[in-house]
């Protein structure tokens, strides 16, 4: 790879593949799940010679170290809560659920708002909260949301967009949607939200 390649390698939605060949989330999901274990990942690559990851993560006892920063404060960081991650595009669901899972959550997945109600059906008493992107076919988010609202309606949800206006905000504030996360978002961003809604 050649060094530009290299720089952008673990960016989100960065490909060299052709279009609907890749989606660029495979080594930023890896890169991910590596930092949330307080590791690092080195890359040595020469063009037309091959190219070499090494990852490197610390022992238990270093990293349950590290947990607490030096100000004391702890990382945004799951305790088993389940979540559940609606989104229409596969790489998308993937990565959000990788990323929680790595850092102490767990997960049910669905595909569009319609499984999604079956999902949250199966395991209501145990889902602290949902995040769903708001474009999705058979059943969009915000009707998904208004249906779980009706069951639910102290039902936290965090809503995930790549196009947001102003509108689409207030419809969200009418449905008690507590956070709206824009779309790409990094780890840390989607910890930290979870973490202030499950506050």
């Amino acid at each position: 790879m050649s060094t530009d390649v290299i720089n952008r390698i673990f960016d989100p939605f960065f490909t060299t593949k052709d279009v609907g060949k890749g989606t660029g989330l495979g080594l930023a999901t890896t890169m991910t799940i590596v930092k949330s274990h307080d590791g690092f990942i080195n890359v040595y690559s020469e063009p037309a010679k091959g190219t070499k990851f090494s990852i490197y993560l610390p022992s238990a006892e270093e990293h349950a170290a590290r947990t607490t920063s030096a100000d004391g404060s702890r990382t945004a960081r799951g305790n088993g809560e389940m979540i559940l991650v609606v989104d229409d595009e596969e790489s998308i669901r993937e990565v959000a659920a990788a990323t929680l899972a790595a850092n102490g959550y767990r997960t049910v997945t669905a595909a569009d708002g319609l499984e999604a109600m079956d999902v949250y059906e199966e395991n209501k008493a145990d889902i602290a909260a949902v995040l769903t992107d708001m474009a999705m076919p058979n059943m969009d988010g915000a009707t998904m949301i208004a249906e779980l609202r009706n069951i639910d309606p102290k039902l936290n949800i965090i809503a995930m967009s790549g196009m947001i206006h102003e509108n689409q905000t207030v419809d969200l504030q009418k449905l008690g949607v507590e956070k709206l996360l824009p779309k790409p978002f990094t780890a840390e961003k989607l910890l930290t939200t979870l973490a202030e809604v499950l506050s």
